[in-house]
């Protein structure tokens, strides 16, 4: 299969390049800059400088692919309206990739949350989420447009990047402020839980949904769940430094600002994805985040 993927220099798209190359899929991957095409290269990667604005460019790549993956940012609707707009009538899928801060609480990481979400009952976005949201459910309406399309929504993302030497994006910001400070914070309390995957498992469900997926479908990508406090605390074992801190909100949105301090790290997002097991046979094969983070993260 021809693949179109925007984000291919990125910790997700990257990954995902990678595991599609080495499925034996012809590859072409979005890329911003002269070293980012170098680098796909060597992935056997076919690489295409442009932007997320090239709205001309991204129409003509999805009408020559196969099919289409938007691994880049989450809340550029005019890329995923200019990928529609290409694929339009032509049954290709178009996977498209969100994150569960779409149910987020903001709660300050002082508190966890009893509410898990499933994908069939989703709750009211936030004002802070709205606007993203509206792309999932653009990307979801493209059904009726002619496109195989879906969203994949994932949770917490935890591994090593597949091919491109790229972080994800919640933990590496933990362990970077731990490593400066000498002392690892959760925001808060660090009582809030988000629900996790491991990055080899999200590549896995991409490549059977761009196989199978239904159109018009949503998908949660997850695997378990823990808290920023045992998280934390894991890290601080893997590190040998002592306890894990409580770290007022406002010194942590000066740290991270406020998108990630509130919602990346600060707020609770628990979900579970029954729909890519049932309707794909997805079947994730890497365990606890707790495991990870002190075994294998450094």
């Amino acid at each position: 299969m021809n693949i179109f993927i925007t984000g291919a220099g990125g910790y997700i798209g990257g990954s995902i390049a990678t595991g599609l190359v080495r499925a034996g899929h012809r590859v072409t991957g979005l890329a911003r800059r002269a070293e980012q095409a170098e680098e796909l290269r060597a992935l056997g990667v076919i690489p295409v400088i442009g932007a997320l604005d090239d709205r001309t460019l991204l129409i003509e790549q999805a009408q020559a692919a196969d099919a289409v993956i938007n691994a880049a940012s989450s809340d550029h609707r005019g890329a995923v309206e200019a990928l529609i707009d290409g694929l339009a009538g032509s049954g290709k899928p178009l996977l498209h990739t969100s994150g569960s801060s779409i149910v987020g609480d903001a709660c300050g990481g002082d508190s966890a949350s009893p509410d898990i979400y499933h994908e069939d009952a989703l709750p009211q976005p936030t004002a802070d989420k709205a606007a993203r949201v509206a792309i999932d459910n653009l990307v979801l309406a493209a059904a009726s447009r002619g496109v195989r399309s879906a969203v994949l929504c994932n949770t917490l993302i935890y591994g090593h990047a597949l091919g491109l030497p790229r972080e994800s994006v919640q933990l590496p910001r933990l362990l970077r402020q731990a490593r400066k400070s000498g002392v690892v914070r959760h925001v808060g309390r660090g009582l809030n839980i988000w629900s996790n995957v491991h990055i080899e498992d999200v590549v896995a469900l991409y490549l059977l949904a761009l196989e199978k997926t239904p159109a018009g479908t949503f998908y949660f990508v997850e695997n378990g769940e823990a808290s920023f406090r045992d998280m934390t605390a894991a890290m601080a074992r893997a590190l040998g430094l002592g306890e894990a801190q409580d770290w007022p909100l406002e010194e942590a949105e000066a740290e991270w600002g406020y998108e990630m301090a509130n919602y990346g790290l600060g707020s609770n997002s628990r979900v579970r994805g029954e729909r890519a097991r049932r309707l794909l046979g997805w079947a994730p094969r890497h365990g606890s985040v707790l495991h990870w983070i002190e075994h294998e993260m450094l």
